[in-house]
């Protein structure tokens, strides 16, 4: 890996190009092209596109629910027990998210508040190809579930010997509805715009490669989205008491999900450094995954060896990965320097493939620098909020005043008037 020992403000500009976003106009014309076929030509345009990406005919997409039964009682029981394990601990985490409505009647005459509603449905999309994701179904489904939503509907890439049966399995534990063997742009059109086999959805959650977040970005305002995920990321804040192979060990954890995925290790450790670098190259040796890992620690993964601790946070919130290990001693004291993350994982043995799978909190998280504005997915993703007043006669007439002076000062009358016809001479 390359190492830098720079200054902070070098730092933080040689960061800015590990973190910056780009845009494939080219990419962007693709998915718009999919996108418009499949709004017009539903199901025949899905085929088409199954065919040529996925060398998969499909008669039906969908998958029925006796599959997803049949998947999850033939599983090994090993599978089904870890499983249940993250079920159990995803549950009791978001269940502390649960909002509720409320109402405020403190001032006499006055009733205002907020009611919480569950989306109706919302879609998940599940990556296939090169690995098959039974977690991001866990950790998109049961918080679905948690919020109330009626219609959880999962769209997945099909298989030329038929979806991961660990994916089925997966779906019907975390109360899925309705499951779909489609991939790609493709799907996220369908879920937006519908076709004759799939009914659209009004929000769609869940990560994707590149075609799948561009998708995602264009659709967006025919349906919401969860956020326009990038490659993964992972850096770790450590100190000379850290294991470089432990280290080593969790940056690659992240390096062999895509080639563009991002590993960074920020440290004040100049041995540490050095051991690390060796380590992660040790490792990849015998990594299955090792063409993809080496892309992505050779272009896109860093070692930055800065002079203090402070130093070390302070280039890490401009980072402001998505996955932030904090490997120092005594971490949890340095919880109020972290800023910008989306997951934190502190100590030696908070690893973190242990928040991709059984922890609780969520491994749906922002990427690519919006930790700095956003936040994991959580049951707050699947409903909505309503606000709702009620005034008497005597409330409003006391606001009277107030109201059409703002009224008038921005210019709208009518707005002003609105008010005062509840007090032209009229009996209540």
């Amino acid at each position: 890996m390359k190492i830098y020992r720079e200054s902070l403000p070098a730092m933080k500009k040689i960061v800015e190009n590990y973190t910056s976003q780009t845009v494939d106009l080219k990419i962007e014309q693709t998915v718009n092209e999919i996108i418009q076929n499949v709004a017009q030509n539903g199901d025949d345009a899905l085929r088409d596109y199954e065919r040529k990406f996925d060398n998969v005919n499909l008669a039906d997409f969908s998958i029925p629910d006796f599959q997803l039964e049949q998947a999850l009682s033939n599983i090994d029981d090993d599978l089904r027990a870890a499983l249940e394990l993250a079920k159990r601990n995803i549950t009791s985490f978001h269940k502390q998210e649960i909002e509720n409505s409320f109402v405020d009647v403190s001032t006499p005459g006055i009733m205002r508040g907020e009611k919480i509603t569950p989306i109706e449905s919302v879609g998940l999309y599940v990556p296939g190809g090169t690995a098959a994701y039974p977690s991001t179904i866990m950790m998109c489904g049961i918080p679905a579930k948690l919020a109330g939503v009626k219609r959880v509907v999962m769209v997945t890439p099909p298989q030329p010997n038929g979806v991961n049966p660990a994916v089925l399995a997966a779906a019907k534990l975390a109360g899925v509805d309705e499951v779909y063997q489609v991939g790609g742009a493709q799907a996220i059109a369908a879920l937006a715009y519908g076709t004759e086999s799939i009914q659209p959805v009004d929000k769609i959650m869940g990560p994707g490669n590149i075609f799948v977040a561009t998708a995602k970005k264009q659709v967006f305002g025919k349906v919401a989205i969860d956020m326009v995920a990038g490659p993964s990321e992972i850096g770790i804040l450590a100190d000379d008491t850290a294991d470089a192979a432990e280290v080593a060990a969790d940056l690659l954890s992240q390096a062999e999900h895509d080639k563009r995925a991002r590993p960074m290790l920020i440290t004040d450790s100049e041995q540490l450094a050095e051991a690390v670098s060796k380590a992660v190259d040790q490792q990849l040796g015998t990594l299955p995954r090792r063409e993809i890992a080496s892309a992505s620690v050779e272009e896109r993964g860093f070692i930055a060896v800065m002079k203090d601790v402070s130093d070390m946070f302070e280039l890490m919130n401009t980072v402001a990965p998505e996955h932030l290990e904090v490997q120092l001693k005594n971490p949890t004291q340095y919880l109020g320097l972290i800023k910008n993350a989306g997951s934190v994982f502190l100590g030696r043995y908070a690893s973190e493939p242990l928040g991709d799978y059984v922890a609780g909190p969520n491994h749906v998280l922002p990427t690519g620098g919006t930790a700095r504005f956003a936040s994991p997915l959580g049951v707050y993703d699947f409903v909505k909020r309503t606000q709702f007043i009620q005034f008497d006669k005597p409330s409003l007439q006391a606001d009277v005043a107030a109201i059409t002076k703002l009224a008038r000062t921005e210019g709208l009358e009518a707005h002003a008037r609105a008010v005062e016809a509840r007090f032209n001479g009229k009996d209540e």
